[in-house]
């Protein structure tokens, strides 16, 4: 079957019928959407994830998800933007909760602090990373709904709006499922700020 002949200037195209080229297996078209997307797609990975390198695998890893599956995307959900920066978001938690693990694992090692230099042994530096797996402990005792709004807005910056299309919810659920979840997560992390519960 014959490909579509594709219009000579793509830029001028909006992001749905570059999706509909892209699907078609158009380079082109997705050299396009990639231009367009990947500076705000690597800015939401590097929120999430905090590591420029990791930033990059997980922008790449959507991008060729993208490539592969361009023509799940469904306009009637979204944007092409929201979509895309879903998967984003999505790969970059993945990958946060795998450098999770990872480093529990080297930590738990025998010998570790061996070949850590003296000086990344500090008693802060033990401080902040217990305060971190506390914050990740609570917010893993959170309702899945809950845990994915908040993930959302602070970790992938979205913003009420976007959590809702993400999420496909009502913006009030948005709303009071982040609501309630920083209740709990007050609640349960003052005593890291010093506060009274």
């Amino acid at each position: 079957m014959a490909r579509a002949q594709i219009p000579a200037d793509l830029y001028v195209l909006a992001d749905e019928d570059l999706m509909a080229y892209l699907s078609g297996g158009h380079a082109a078209a997705f050299e396009v959407v990639y231009a367009r997307h990947e500076a705000a797609a690597f800015s939401l990975a590097y929120r999430v994830v905090g590591e420029r390198a990791t930033a990059e695998e997980v922008v790449q890893d959507a991008f060729m998800n993208v490539w592969r599956s361009g023509f799940r995307y469904d306009p009637a959900r979204g944007s092409v933007r929201t979509w895309l920066l879903g998967i984003v978001q999505r790969r970059a938690i993945d990958a946060l909760r795998r450098g999770g693990k990872h480093a529990r694992r080297r930590a738990s090692d025998e010998g570790i602090e061996e070949w850590l230099p003296a000086d990344d042994r500090t008693d802060r530096q033990a401080e902040v990373r217990d305060q971190a797996a506390t914050v990740r402990a609570a917010l893993l005792d959170l309702p899945d709904d809950q845990r994915r709004a908040v993930e959302l807005a602070y970790y992938g910056g979205c913003s009420h709006s976007e959590i809702a299309t993400l999420t496909a919810v009502p913006m009030g659920t948005v709303k009071g499922r982040l609501r309630l979840a920083l209740k709990k997560l007050r609640a349960e992390l003052a005593p890291l700020a010093g506060e009274t519960a």
